[in-house]
This record gives C-alpha cells, sequence and structure tokens, in this order.
C-alpha cells in the first residue's frame, strides 16, 4: 500500500455529498490531513476498485450509510506542501452526489462525529479545502 503522507504518485480519493432536506451530511476527521475539520465522507480508491464501488464502501465504513451514485460533481485535486515545499500529501478527489438507500447514520474510527448541516452553519465551521471548494462548485454554499 501506497503511503499517505510524502507519497511518490498522486492518491485518488473520493468523497460524497448527501443531502437531505436542505442539508448536507458531514463526518469530522479523525486523521490527517484534516484531522479534527469537518469534512464530506469519503476516502482512498483501493488498488483494482472501481470509483463507484470506492464511495459506497467509503460512505457505509464511515457513516454506517448505503448509498447509490447520482453523478459525479467534481473532479480536483488537493496538495498541501511541508515549510521545506514538499509534497506532504496529493491527492485528487472525485466528488460525487449520491442519494442513501437505507441506514441509519453513525460514527467510526475514522469519523466519531456524524452531523447534519444547513447552509447558513457551514460558514464558520472548520472545514477541509476540499469540503468548502466541493460545496461551492456545486452551489450549496453561494455566498460562503
Amino acid at each position: 500500500m501506497m503511503k499517505r503522507k510524502y507519497p511518490r504518485h498522486p492518491m485518488v480519493g473520493v468523497g460524497a455529498l448527501i443531502e437531505k432536506n436542505g442539508s448536507v451530511l458531514l463526518v469530522k476527521r479523525e486523521h490527517e490531513p484534516g484531522k479534527g475539520r469537518w469534512s464530506l465522507p469519503g476516502g482512498l480508491v483501493n488498488l483494482g476498485e472501481k470509483i463507484d464501488d470506492a464511495i459506497k464502501r467509503e460512505v457505509e465504513e464511515e457513516v454506517g450509510l448505503k448509498v447509490d451514485v447520482i453523478k459525479i460533481a467534481d473532479v480536483f485535486d488537493s496538495i498541501e506542501y511541508d515549510d521545506k515545499g514538499r509534497v506532504r500529501f496529493h491527492y485528487v478527489i472525485v466528488g460525487f452526489m449520491v442519494k442513501v438507500i437505507k441506514g441509519k447514520v453513525r460514527g467510526s474510527e475514522e469519523a466519531s462525529q456524524v452531523k447534519w448541516f444547513k447552509a447558513d452553519e457551514l460558514k464558520d465551521l472548520k472545514m477541509t479545502n476540499t469540503t468548502r471548494k466541493l460545496l461551492k462548485r456545486v452551489n450549496f454554499l453561494k455566498n460562503i
């Protein structure tokens, strides 16, 4: 398995935009990058795994929901450098819009806190840059 920190190549990640009644489901990250910040449920694509399968697996692992993919919402990079200018983390992230099929929201080892947020609750929320970027691109955050 390729290491996440100081990787030799970009890693492919997936994130799920799960909406319900005007709210979006976010998880509080337990690991770097973005430890302690709110984020869309998601994670890395395993070798040999299709991205649609990866997002379904990650959502079920992190928040206990079975989902179906609606569409790809966006694809973008997330690159973090250290103080010496070296690449600490480099991800290519595929953001998905998904719909819940079944399950009950719960936390996990990777996401101890899981919460539904309305758009107006997100302005000052400490969330990952990639989450904020995706929410803006799909117009969930119109003026934030």
